[in-house]
């Protein structure tokens, strides 16, 4: 007769090991703009930590154009560039409010992607996030670099 051993099931991981936190955009900055656009962009999302170097994000603010905006994506810090309370790293994911002319989806394109370098400064439970947001020709949105502050929950 063969015995079987059964090993107990491990405990499932816990979504956001790492923590929660709340982002709070605030403003951005536009670099040569050609139209006048909002630089307070008030809005909150949250984070979900899963590992250091990851975390999922989503949320909604008003845009630059007056617009509401969604996003939602993944944050990537690497390791080796994480140095005390600074870090870089990299969002990605999709948001909505503007025009994505062909590379969007939805009603007029308004969905598209985005891939922007971002700076993080943390300093216990607060932090800072400085996000580069690369053009939107199709709206005439110039280099932008956005404003969060942001709170670990835990």
């Amino acid at each position: 007769m063969l015995a079987v051993l059964h090993a107990a099931p491990s405990p499932a991981a816990a979504p956001c090991a790492d923590g929660v936190a709340l982002d709070v955009m605030v403003a951005s900055h536009h670099i040569r703009p050609t139209k006048q656009l909002d630089e307070f962009n008030p809005g909150l999302g949250v984070e979900c930590v899963f590992h250091p170097e990851w975390a999922a994000t989503a949320g909604y603010f008003r845009n630059s154009l007056d617009r509401p905006s969604f996003y939602a994506g993944a944050i990537y810090t690497p390791e080796l560039l994480h140095r005390g309370w600074a870090r870089l790293g990299v969002m990605g994911g999709i948001i909505s409010g503007y025009n994505y002319g062909r590379f969007g989806v939805g009603p007029h394109g308004s969905t598209g992607p985005v891939l922007a370098p971002a700076a993080m400064a943390r300093v216990g439970r607060v932090g800072l996030n400085f996000i580069l947001i690369p053009p939107i020709p199709q709206d005439h949105l110039p280099f932008t670099i956005g404003f969060q502050a942001r709170y670990a929950l835990r």
